[in-house]
């Protein structure tokens, strides 16, 4: 039976009067307004002591088949999980390869269609219920502006960004490169931002040389960069540098690492820049002081 005498209103309780109601300001831009199973599901994606995170894709695969390095997932990504922040890969490799003990975020990939081996960006998108199924964080959509597919690309991140809504899923938007755009801060800044208006939770795009400040500017939710084609380990943390501290919300990670000779080393390196304020030379001396 309850304690009526607790629940009676009596002089020495205390409502904290005179005390103006604590308001919660979310830790990732734009973000205010959304659900509150979104902003948790962003905050397991993301630190939210430093507002960014380090992702591990290796959903390559999808249309690239056994890629360089994910020949065998379970050598190649199982030992780098624990040092990620989240993981992005398809929905086979999920069930097939990631323990689920791992216990960390996943960004699905939730658009797929063609290879490489044809015209890429014709895709489609998943069943929402294997999403759900599968306790995915986030659902990533390809987005292909200036391509013969943007309207369907497009579309796609409508309806899964109205999914997203329903269910409290973020989506992030993946800003493919038209064949005949220039890959330059004016296209970029223009995917991004059509990507966040037609409802991406956060969007992943490349950096950019010259300008890239204005990508991140213009783009009202949070940006995290792809790693992109492979580079000299060294070239890759200044990328990750200089990424960092123009704006980005992290790094969304792959060959960079699961191709380097030391890819544990690697990912760790990539953690010292985006959470710990490493510099480019700092980052690459803990890159070779672990890889020895």
């Amino acid at each position: 039976m309850a304690d009526l005498d607790g629940i009676i209103a009596n002089k020495d309780k205390d409502y904290g009067i005179g005390i103006p109601v604590q308001k919660q300001s979310f830790f990732l831009k734009g973000l205010d307004h959304c659900d509150w199973g979104i902003k948790d599901r962003m905050s397991r994606i993301f630190n939210p002591e430093t507002g960014r995170t380090v992702m591990l894709a290796f959903d390559h695969g999808y249309i690239m088949g056994p890629t360089s390095g994910l020949e065998r997932l379970d050598l190649s990504i199982v030992p780098l999980i624990e040092y990620a922040d989240s993981l992005m890969c398809s929905r086979g490799a999920l069930r097939s390869v990631v323990p689920p003990v791992c216990n960390k975020p996943v960004c699905l990939r939730y658009s797929a269609g063609t290879s490489v081996l044809t015209e890429l960006n014709n895709e489609c998108i998943l069943d929402i219920k294997d999403a759900i199924r599968l306790n995915a964080s986030a659902l990533a959509v390809m987005v292909s502006i200036g391509d013969t597919y943007e309207a369907k690309t497009i579309e796609n991140l409508v309806r899964t960004a109205d999914y997203g809504y329903t269910y409290g899923i973020p989506t992030m938007g993946v800003t493919a490169v038209g064949k005949q755009m220039t890959r330059d801060a004016r296209y970029f800044a223009t995917a991004a931002r059509i990507c966040a208006e037609n409802g991406a939770t956060f969007v992943k795009t490349y950096y950019t040389e010259q300008d890239f400040a204005k990508v991140i500017n213009a783009c009202p939710v949070p940006i995290v960069i792809a790693g992109g084609k492979k580079l000299p380990e060294k070239e890759a943390l200044d990328l990750c540098y200089r990424a960092i501290n123009e704006g980005a919300a992290g790094v969304d990670m792959g060959r960079n690492v699961f191709q380097s000779e030391k890819p544990i080393a690697m990912i760790r390196a990539v953690r010292g820049v985006v959470h710990e304020g490493l510099t480019t030379e700092q980052a690459f001396e803990m890159f070779n002081d672990l890889a020895d």
